[in-house]
C-alpha cells in the first residue's frame, strides 16, 4: 500500500475507527492507540521487533481487537528536517507492514518524541526500570497525539 497523507487517512476511516501509531525502533515497537473521536492518543503495547510478517500479523490483530482501520508511523527526520538513512528505513518498513497487515498507513515527524516522553518520566521520579518498561508506548502515543492535534478538523 503506498503512504497516505494523514489527512487524506483521517477522512477516509469509517466512523468511530481507531488509528493505532507505531514508533518502530532498533529493539522495540512502541504502539498507541487513539480513542474513537481521534481526539486522544494513549500507550498501548510494546512489540519486541522481529520479523515482518509476525509483526504484521500482531498488529492486524490489535486493529481487529479495538477497531483501528489505519496505522500512522513515526518518521524519524533529522534535527534540520532532513530525510536521511532512519526516515528511509523507517518509510520502506511503514510501507511493507502497512502491505502486510492491510491496513493503510501515512507518516508522521517522531523527532524527540522518545527524549521528551524520557523527560517527563524522569520529571514524574520512574525510576529507570519503569521508564524502560513504558517509555515506547508512550513514545508511540506522544507521535500520534501530535499527529491528531495537528491534523484535527
Amino acid at each position: 500500500m503506498p503512504i497516505t497523507p494523514l489527512p487524506a487517512l483521517r477522512a477516509a476511516l469509517p466512523r468511530h475507527a481507531r488509528l493505532i501509531g507505531l514508533d518502530p525502533g532498533s529493539k522495540i515497537i512502541g504502539i498507541a492507540l487513539s480513542d474513537v473521536l481521534l481526539m486522544l492518543a494513549s500507550p498501548y503495547a510494546a512489540l519486541p521487533r522481529g520479523k515482518l510478517a509476525p509483526t504484521a500479523a500482531e498488529i492486524r490483530r490489535i486493529a481487529e481487537k479495538e477497531g483501528a482501520a489505519g496505522l500512522v508511523c513515526g518518521l524519524p527526520l533529522g534535527m534540520d528536517g532532513s530525510f536521511g538513512p532512519a526516515a528511509q528505513a523507517a518509510k520502506d518498513w511503514a510501507m511493507a507492514v502497512s502491505e502486510a497487515a492491510g491496513l493503510p498507513v501515512a507518516l508522521w515527524d517522531e523527532r524527540l518524541s522518545s527524549s521528551a516522553v524520557n523527560r517527563m518520566m524522569i520529571e514524574a521520579d520512574l525510576t529507570r526500570a519503569k521508564r524502560a518498561r513504558a517509555v515506547d508506548a508512550a513514545a508511540a502515543a506522544y507521535m500520534l497525539q501530535a499527529a491528531l492535534d495537528a491534523t484535527r478538523p
